[in-house]
């Protein structure tokens, strides 16, 4: 099933603040909450939807991600698992305390030392050129780029091989640190994570010298992309995991192409047709004839009728751009100009001074007149 909107699950305007954001979701996650509906499959449901949304509009980086990519651009998307425990959030959203109050208490952390959890690394964009000819056809390309990889010599862990890690001594294993505070109205606990360990509990035991505990190091990646015929400028094509690598084994970011079409020499691309402007001489316009063209695919012949006006588009089917996704193609329009020489000589100005005393060569002005009366009258009928 397609996924919902997440602005439309917590009822929020895409303008909607972290306050807006926050404030949308308790509503929604006390409402829904298992223990207020127990056995109730439809409020879990909902209660795990509404969760998703706000892990992701609160974040700053995934709601970006989210609002220029859509749920594509988060990896297949957030999971309501991904929490270690569902009373995280409540924690960080209400405070231990009040989670406690409200839904029985009782629901405290493991306490066991976690595992190693790194920094998940950032996306990528990169620019992709395209000529329309590659748009038209496809195509598979190999690119060459620079970013942050795992370390070559820890393996991407940041520690020392064979060092390891030891559990954090300030959180001892948890991942976070607990404030307790007393007032006239309880006990409240302040949840927040463990800056030593940036809530992994765990500390590296020695250091990795190559890439000073970060676990990964600048260097360069190729990979092939592979473009469908039909993509348009400013269509992305997201390959997972290719962006930069995280910290300390966390997840990689995406890698995102971002289509640019080249300027053509010949053609202008109007949607899915493209528009060529063909000069010919007067004598093919009056006599007719067959030209030669380019086209996307190599040239082709195109037949001038005899008698084509300067302006007349003629079209050649199934020759612009593929549709994108489905089937069918654009076409080739050729706006045809009549070319006017600027220089002659006295023996083509005599040719065509006798041209011009036949009244089918050079029409009178009350025939152009009432040409252009007849087409203002269609102007007008069009646009009454």
């Amino acid at each position: 099933m397609e996924k919902r909107d997440y602005y439309e699950i917590l009822g929020i305007s895409r303008e909607a603040d972290p306050a807006a954001v926050k404030s949308a979701y308790r509503k929604l996650a006390l409402k829904y909450h298992p223990d207020r509906n127990p056995g109730d499959k439809q409020a879990e449901d909902s209660f795990k939807e509404a969760t998703e949304a706000y892990e992701v509009l609160s974040d700053a980086d995934k709601r970006q991600r989210y609002d220029r990519y859509g749920h594509q651009g988060l990896r297949g998307g957030q999971d309501f698992g991904s929490y270690q425990n569902v009373s995280d959030i409540f924690s960080d959203l209400f405070g231990g305390g009040i989670f406690d109050d409200f839904f029985g208490g009782g629901r405290t952390r493991s306490g066991q030392a976690r595992q190693p959890v790194g920094e998940p690394g950032s996306d990528l964009e990169i620019p992709l050129p395209l000529s329309l000819e590659e748009i038209a056809l496809g195509i598979e390309k190999t690119i060459k780029y620079k970013r942050f990889k795992p370390c070559d010599t820890c393996s991407g862990s940041g520690a020392q091989s064979g060092s390891g890690y030891d559990t954090c001594p300030t959180c001892h294993g948890n991942g976070r640190i607990q404030n307790v505070r007393r007032s006239v109205f309880g006990q409240f606990v302040n949840v927040t994570t463990c800056t030593a360990c940036n809530g992994s509990g765990h500390v590296i035991k020695d250091v990795c010298q190559t890439c000073k505990g970060e676990g990964r190091q600048q260097g360069e990646t190729t990979v092939k992309v592979t473009v469908p015929a039909g993509v348009a400028s400013q269509n992305y094509i997201p390959i997972a995991g290719k962006g930069h690598a995280g910290r300390r084994g966390g997840d990689a970011g995406d890698l995102f192409f971002e289509i640019r079409e080249k300027e053509h020499q010949h053609f202008n691309r109007q949607g899915n047709n493209i528009l060529y402007d063909l000069t010919i001489s007067f004598p093919d316009a009056a006599l007719g004839g067959e030209v030669e063209v380019p086209t996307l695919e190599g040239s082709a012949m195109l037949n001038i009728e005899a008698g084509t006006q300067p302006g007349t588009v003629l079209r050649m089917r199934d020759k612009g751009i593929p549709n994108l996704n489905s089937y069918g193609r654009g076409d080739q329009l050729i706006r045809v100009n009549v070319y006017v020489p600027t220089t002659l000589t006295s023996k083509e100005k005599g040719a065509i001074k006798d041209l011009a005393k036949s009244g089918n060569i050079a029409p009178s002005s009350d025939k152009v007149n009432k040409e252009s009366r007849d087409f203002f009258d269609k102007v007008r009928e069009v646009f009454s």
